[in-house]
């Protein structure tokens, strides 16, 4: 009987990892079907955003910050993954109402998949990094080789746990997906993106670890600038995705069994 247990399990295991792999795929080719510049528009954006911050606060307000294209886009590349995995995740449910109603199979792996291809799509922008790096005559430091992978898992296990909690309190309270996009704009501007670290005045530096989104960006600065973790902001962020889980999946869990009626 354990045997059987055991093999049933295993295969819900690769049944549920192919799903997962089936609708990344999908995702990708949706988001790339018809587009003649394809990998471009995955980097434009932060770009866009880059050169226009660049131009305000280095030519026209002329804030002395040394290597700023680099400090902004250390922060602005992080960023979109974290905003675009948030700013898709209120109507993940809701956009796939078809699919949830005719297939039975945890719903929480449509919300993974497509935090994955998130994911996928800021390690498409990597190249985009080390070539900043090259033109500041920087390198990666052997630290990436465990800090980028630890920041990685990190920031997916939050963006997940962020995605489960939107996607299924919005299939029955739709005004969220508004006032998610409010409150990540106030996210955005407190979190230390488009200045350094260095321009928070030392009495404030403390309210940095109440915003959860301040720790992960700063781990990524401190290792793409500096070639080194901040171990300290780390633990910080590796608490606050925990929780992210946690409260994303009980919600997910309470909440699911009734999304037949809402959707």
């Amino acid at each position: 009987m354990k045997a059987e247990s055991i093999a049933r399990n295993h295969r819900d295991f690769e049944n549920y990892r192919d799903l997962v792999f089936i609708l990344v795929q999908k995702e990708i080719k949706v988001r790339y079907k018809g587009k003649i510049l394809g990998y471009l528009w995955s980097i434009a954006n932060p770009l866009a955003y880059g050169c226009i911050y660049y131009i305000v606060f280095s030519l026209i307000m002329q804030v002395q910050i040394p290597n700023y294209p680099l400090v902004l886009m250390s922060g602005l590349f992080p960023w979109q993954w974290f905003s675009n995995a948030v700013g898709s995740s209120p109507r993940l449910f809701l956009g796939n109402a078809s699919i949830l109603k005719k297939i039975n199979f945890p719903r929480s792996l449509i919300s993974l998949a497509i935090m994955l291809n998130h994911m996928i799509h800021f390690l498409l922008s990597i190249p985009v990094i080390f070539l900043f790096l090259f033109i500041y005559r920087q390198a990666p430091t052997l630290d990436w080789l465990y800090g980028f992978p630890m920041l990685l898992v990190i920031q997916l296990i939050m963006v997940f746990g962020v995605s489960l909690f939107l996607a299924s309190i919005n299939v029955f309270v739709r005004d969220l997906e508004r006032l998610s996009s409010i409150l990540m704009t106030f996210v955005f501007y407190f979190t230390p993106i488009i200045y350094p670290l260095d321009l928070v005045p030392h009495r404030y530096k403390f309210l940095l670890a109440a915003n959860p989104v301040a720790p992960l960006i700063i781990c990524w600065r401190e290792l793409i600038l500096k070639g080194k973790l901040d171990w300290a902001y780390l633990g910080i962020s590796a608490l606050y995705a925990v929780l992210f889980f946690a409260l994303g999946y009980y919600v997910y869990r309470k909440l699911s069994p009734k999304f037949a009626e809402a959707l």
